[in-house]
């Protein structure tokens, strides 16, 4: 596992160039492409979403789009439409935004549910069909949605099925005194994403996700994950609780973060690591819970506290 360790924190390292003291975020966001998963970025603006995505798509030298959410955006844009060419006397594909390996989907809930739902199937099938005919989108392929926690004027709610295609929901938050002092100084010459370097190939982002599989789980680490998974789906306070494409996720995530830390098997903390992230945003409280201002972060921390580990025996 050495190299692959090494892989994983050569990008960690490089992207922590630009983004200064949010070291968690990142892991989590790497981890989650060598899981071939999506991120959902949860934060208010400012703190360095964007850049965040533009640091990770120049580490590895993938190609990266921008598109801004609103609510003139058309499915099309997304996924692409076919042009006649009267040339050729034929229908030629005219690709969308998705034809990259890093999209930034930018504040996803100020566009309309048409276009929202665009994305499900690229999100899922790494394809997109137009007109009948599928194209494949490149690999690695990651889509990375911004919205803000905080203004909902004129947004539309990202549907449960949406929700649930995003592999993890990672927040970035305010840096500490220290922290905003080192984005001060590196920004007063230049960017500092101008300056970062192609640190890993696409080849071996590639070859990460392939190994990622292979990290052995035990009988009881499984166990521990549906027990974690049914307390959520049975506490008082859920309406809905995470589906089994959750469990899945759960599971891949405590096997790139097993992978991480430089192991070939998984162990109870790699599942605690990532149950939050992985499981928070899958989450509907009832009305009772969002009266009395539960949230879901809070919900797990209870069940995680409840819920017995496996023995250390590994």
């Amino acid at each position: 596992m050495s190299s692959e360790l090494n892989t994983i924190q050569r990008l960690i390292n490089n992207v922590e160039k630009a983004i200064v003291g949010k070291r968690k975020p990142i892991e989590l966001v790497v981890l989650a492409l060598v899981c071939k998963g999506h991120v959902l970025l949860e934060d208010v603006p400012g703190v360095g979403k964007t850049s965040l995505v533009s640091a990770l798509a120049k580490s590895i030298n993938g190609t990266f789009k921008r598109i801004q959410f609103t609510p003139d955006v058309l499915p099309s844009d997304i996924t692409g439409f076919s042009m006649y060419n009267k040339k050729t006397d034929n229908f030629e594909y005219r690709s969308g935004a998705v034809m990259c390996n890093f999209l930034l989907a930018d504040e996803i809930n100020r566009t309309s549910p048409k276009t929202q739902s665009s994305l499900l199937e690229v999100m899922q099938e790494y394809q997109v069909t137009v007109d009948g005919v599928t194209y494949a989108v490149p690999k690695p392929f990651m889509v990375i949605a911004t919205q803000n926690p905080i203004e909902y004027l004129g947004t539309y709610p990202l549907p449960e099925a949406q929700l649930d295609r995003f592999f993890m929901k990672v927040s970035i938050g305010y840096p500490s005194n220290d922290d905003e002092k080192n984005i001060l100084k590196l920004h007063a010459q230049h960017n500092p994403i101008d300056s970062l370097e192609c640190v890993a190939s696409i080849k071996e982002i590639l070859n990460l996700q392939d190994l990622v599989p292979k990290v052995y789980t035990d009988e009881r680490i499984y166990q521990y994950i549906i027990s974690l998974v049914s307390a959520v789906r049975s506490h008082p306070n859920i309406e809905l609780g995470p589906s089994p494409r959750a469990s899945i996720a759960l599971h891949r995530a405590a096997q790139a973060h097993a992978m991480f830390k430089g192991r070939d098997y998984v162990v109870p903390d790699d599942v605690l690591a990532v149950v939050k992230p992985v499981l928070s945003h899958r989450i509907i409280l009832n009305r009772e819970a969002k009266m009395r201002d539960v949230s879901q972060d809070e919900v797990l921390s209870k069940i995680i506290m409840e819920v017995s580990v496996p023995g250390t025996n590994y």
